[in-house]
Parts: C-alpha cells; sequence; structure tokens
C-alpha cells in the first residue's frame, strides 16, 4: 500500500473536522478545578482544567465572559459548559468555554493551603531563612527541564539585562514521580 504525505495543516484541519462532527464534543459539561488562570486585556479567559489524574485548555471569549457573577481563580472548583474543539496552528484541543458555574474550593488547591499551613507554622517562611537577592548575580542557577523552551527565555532575558551574567543549567526532571527529590538535590549540590 503507497501512502501519500499530507501537510500538518491538513491533518490538523482533518481532526478538528473530525472532533467538530461528533454530537457529545459539540455541547459538553466538565467539572474540575481552575489552575493556570490568565484574564487576557482582551478580555478572553484562558485556563487549564484539571482533576487527579489530567488535564484540559480551556478558553473562554469575552462575549462569554460578560455572562459571568463571579471571577475565576485558581483553586476554584467549577463546572464548564462548552464545546471541544481543535485549534490547528498548535494541534491542540481545548475546550471553548460558553458558560462556568462554580462548585467549591478545588481538593487539589485545599492540600496545597494546608500544606503552605503546616510548612508555615514549621518556620520555613521565616523571614531569617531567607537571604538577600544581589541587584546584579553574577552567575544564576536555573534548575529545568534540559529539553523545556522555558530555558531560551531565561538566557535571553537575563542576558539582556546583565551581559556579564553566567547561567548555570542544572537539568533536572520538573515534574512527575521522583521530581522533587531531584531538585532539592540538585539545589542541595551547587548551594
Amino acid at each position: 500500500m503507497k501512502y501519500e504525505a499530507i501537510s500538518v495543516t491538513d491533518l490538523n484541519k482533518y481532526i478538528k473536522n473530525k472532533v467538530a462532527e461528533d454530537e457529545f464534543l459539540n455541547n459538553v459539561l466538565v467539572k474540575g478545578e481552575i489552575s493556570n488562570f490568565k484574564h487576557h486585556y482582551t478580555g478572553h479567559m484562558y485556563f487549564t482544567l484539571k482533576d487527579e489524574n489530567s488535564l484540559i485548555k480551556c478558553i473562554m471569549f469575552k462575549s462569554y465572559t460578560a455572562n459571568l457573577n463571579f471571577v475565576p481563580k485558581d483553586g476554584m472548583k467549577v463546572m464548564v459548559l462548552g464545546t471541544v474543539s481543535v485549534f490547528e496552528r498548535d494541534g491542540i484541543y481545548q475546550i471553548y468555554c460558553k458558560a462556568i458555574k462554580e462548585d467549591g474550593m478545588g481538593s487539589l488547591y485545599e492540600a496545597y493551603e494546608k500544606l503552605k499551613e503546616k510548612l508555615q507554622l514549621e518556620g520555613y517562611f521565616d523571614a531569617s531563612h531567607k537571604k538577600k537577592i544581589p541587584f546584579m548575580p553574577k552567575i544564576i542557577g536555573v534548575l529545568t527541564s534540559q529539553t523545556g523552551s522555558v530555558i531560551r527565555d531565561i538566557i535571553n532575558v537575563s542576558t539582556r539585562r546583565n551581559p556579564n551574567v553566567y547561567i548555570r543549567l542544572l537539568p533536572v526532571p520538573v515534574q512527575g514521580e521522583g521530581a522533587a527529590n531531584k531538585i532539592a538535590e540538585a539545589i542541595r549540590r551547587y548551594e
């Protein structure tokens, strides 16, 4: 069997059309917890909806945000009504929200707040533990994924603001099982 290659654009367009044909995905109600919330200056809202095991990107256009009777924020448990579609340029699927309803505070956010409170009581946030950040540091250590695009942005901004800075990249996994231990180990090694 001989295959004919198609462009990435054609493939994304094909997938978008397939998703658009699915009746269920055209009017779906999904519950989860908001994270990475951004209220863009254009009036659009961008956020991630997640549960314990998964996440999906969401967008709510300005024309729909005007109907909200609350301000969404990170950690908020919500139900969103919308349409799942594919953003062709990036080849990602997301929910285009028409309505959002509050559903309490999320369990992930509550766990975060409990941990923060526990560490506060143990003194981890005391001023005595904080070190003054130098005005123009000579060396900056960056712990991040070796393949992440974030390092290019850090190097670009840092060297533009301080051309004499030396960036020390410490490649570590930044998520997943064991990431916390590897991050802590890298900090101790180069402290």
